[in-house]
């Protein structure tokens, strides 16, 4: 997960929180936590290098709505990821 960016990484948990959240459901939850806009240019190509990484799968639910999972290595690296900032912070 070193290799990601700080938006990769949201963008992992909030989909590890929902069940196979849709493209405009992650949008929504990172623009109320961030508190503004995010562009489609932004979050899309993101998630696309996700996948591409092999953290994400993207599935199809219909012909114009995706949906995004955790694949097992996702799951493993964010569990990787939360025992590091443990080192740091105590929970």
């Amino acid at each position: 997960m070193y290799d990601l960016t700080g938006f990769q990484r949201d963008l992992l948990y909030v989909i590890a929180g929902e069940e196979e959240p849709h493209g405009l459901a992650i949008k929504e939850e990172l623009e109320a936590y961030y508190e503004k806009e995010i562009h489609h240019g932004r979050l899309y190509p993101n998630l696309d290098t996700l996948v591409d990484k092999g953290l994400v799968e993207k599935g199809q639910r219909d012909r114009r709505t995706n949906f995004y999972t955790l694949t097992r290595r996702g799951r493993r690296e964010i569990e990787a990821r939360n025992e590091w900032e443990q080192q740091y912070v105590e929970a």
